[in-house]
């Protein structure tokens, strides 16, 4: 089976900086796009969660789509994140997105309302029925309390314009039949998952790491698709101490203070999210230095 990758490889979920003040660093904005273009990224994902989009707004979110589209968005894929907990919202954002220039949408399904199977599937029609973008849906039932079910996966990639799922789902075997059953182009949505899931049939990530090793998983996912699944391996291996230490706490925490440790505009974090303490920067800074990473 030969399965497309509409969004590319490689994509990470881009954090917004926010200065003291805590108004977006704009220039910052621009820079870290640029950064993840050099090292080897397809694909942007702004406005998810490592993005902090609970704390931005409608306003805000447009901004960050055409700030990162007049940075990089002809060399990479822009996908703007359009999804929560409220259908007509939802498909709000997404037409907004749409006309932001936005090359497509990540949905997460819908979290806290916990709806049957049969809402969220008419969630994502909904969405996807909206605009003439390409969807991702996201499935990530740790942060929403309600999985994807397998079944409504398989129902939902026949629409023609769910393009993609972004899986994180943590359940290998779950996705290996969805991909089996569906063909659906499956995205890594953990970094640490991100080759045992390229074995069973995904076509790439959509990271928060790479922010820090994306020339690590440039290299792996290059290995992968040549056919060197060994040097796959290495560089799996090579990245574990940064994969655990970005998940200490809070991944946009961590990141963000990943990013300061490297010199790049990762600035501080909206409430309800708080920055990184001393200790935390502490540890991190030895993962970071474990995993390779250049410190400032």
């Amino acid at each position: 089976m030969t399965i497309l990758a509409p969004f590319g490889r490689l994509a990470t979920a881009m954090v917004t900086p926010f200065k003291k003040d805590l108004s977006i660093d704009w220039d910052g904005v621009a820079t870290l796009a640029h950064h993840l273009v050099a090292t080897g990224h397809d694909a942007i994902v702004v406005n998810g969660t490592t993005g902090e989009a609970p704390t931005t707004s409608d306003d805000e979110k447009d901004q960050i789509i055409k700030v990162v589209l007049d940075a990089v968005g002809k060399k990479a894929q822009v996908v703007a994140g359009a999804g929560n907990n409220e259908t007509t919202h939802s498909v709000e954002q997404a037409l907004r997105a749409q006309k932001a220039g936005a090359h497509g949408l990540l949905v997460v399904a819908p979290y806290y309302n916990k709806p049957p199977q049969a809402g969220i599937e008419a969630h994502f029609r909904a969405i996807a029925d909206a605009t003439d973008l390409p969807v991702m849906m996201y499935d990530i039932p740790g942060r929403t309390g309600m999985q994807i079910e397998s079944d409504t996966i398989v129902r939902l990639a026949e629409h023609p314009r769910i393009a993609a799922l972004k899986d994180a789902k943590g359940d290998v075997a779950a996705t290996s039949w969805v991909i089996k059953r569906s063909g659906i182009p499956v995205y890594s949505g953990d970094d640490i998952l991100n080759l045992p899931l390229l074995s069973v049939g995904a076509v790439g990530f959509v990271s928060v790491c790479g922010h820090t090793v994306g020339p690590y998983l440039r290299e792996m996912l290059d290995a992968w698709f040549s056919g060197n699944a060994e040097h796959a391996l290495e560089m799996h291996q090579k990245a574990l101490p940064v994969f655990t230490g970005t998940f200490r706490t809070q991944g946009a925490i961590l990141t963000k203070a990943a990013l300061n440790l490297m010199g790049l505009p990762g600035g501080y974090t909206r409430l309800p999210l708080v920055d990184a303490t001393p200790e935390q920067i502490a540890q991190l800074r030895k993962d970071l230095i474990a995993g390779g990473v250049t410190l400032a």
